[in-house]
């Protein structure tokens, strides 16, 4: 395993990401981002000067809302109807852009999953999932979704039923918490076989006393998730690819602080 960390184009400076004790990690992509020739050109330059290799190209979409579980639940994703088609093409452009600088993994959050497998919105998002994943491959790339809306079932089931092999997993212990879908390490013994990348992320479960609440989130180490537990989970399953650590909250002094006290929790577990 190798630790690394997922960092925000238009935010983030990949000279002072390595400086936090890495080198590699998962670059996000925000809906507003203009993937240019000269953007690629950027980071492509930045990667070679830097020494960086990103493992993964991470998709978000304008207009989601991350405030509340309602909130994700109208907003994230490919849910939402309204948006399906953009966000489709959205990540295509993605998934090409990763493909000029040579990365081999795409990933995103689709949004909740309905329990039921006849549920239109379902039936909708699977068959997204099953184009993005052919014109993904098509670059030989993976397209991993990250945990954490759905419990760990139903994420299985999903995968099962779009019937992709290149359709993988983006493991983030916290988001189950966060979210309250269920126990982490359970989880991940679940999803183990389909795990192509993981965050090192924190958080409390849900408070009972607001309902729709989500979890809040915590420095590594800090919350419920069980981060030894989580490391040695991911040993006992001969997991290799990147631990990238994530913290997302506005004050970016403390987050970066935040990160490389992360970065070195973890070299004392790995």
């Amino acid at each position: 395993m190798e630790i690394g960390v997922m960092f925000w184009a238009g935010r983030d400076d990949l000279a002072e990401i390595k400086s936090l004790g890495v080198s590699c990690g998962q670059l996000g992509i925000r809906g507003s981002a203009g993937l240019t020739p000269e953007f690629s050109k950027k980071w492509k330059d930045a990667m070679a000067r830097e020494q960086f290799r990103v493992a993964t190209v991470v998709c978000a979409y304008e207009g989601e809302d991350y405030a509340d579980i309602p909130a994700v639940q109208k907003t994230v994703g490919f849910i939402p109807s309204s948006t399906r088609a953009e966000r489709e093409r959205r990540t295509r452009e993605v998934s090409d852009f990763a493909a000029s600088l040579g990365v081999e993994g795409i990933a995103c959050h689709i949004g909740f999953v309905p329990d039921d497998r006849s549920d239109g919105d379902y039936i909708a998002v699977r068959d997204i999932v099953r184009r993005i994943c052919d014109h993904a491959a098509s670059q030989g790339q993976t397209f991993a979704l990250e945990t954490g809306q759905e419990p760990a079932d139903v994420l299985l089931r999903f995968i099962n039923d779009t019937g992709r092999g290149n359709l993988k997993i983006n493991f983030d212990p916290a988001n189950m918490v966060l979210y309250g879908t269920g126990d982490p390490i359970e989880a991940l013994e679940l999803l183990a076989p389909h795990v192509v990348s993981a965050h090192a992320k924190d958080g409390d479960w849900p408070p009972r006393a607001i309902p729709g609440a989500l979890g809040m989130e915590r420095p590594l180490g800090e919350g419920a998730v069980g981060i030894p537990r989580f490391i040695e989970a991911l040993k006992r399953h001969g997991y290799g690819g990147t631990v990238n650590v994530e913290r997302e909250i506005s004050d970016q002094r403390q987050r970066l602080e935040d990160i490389r006290r992360a970065v070195t929790l973890l070299r004392s577990y790995l």
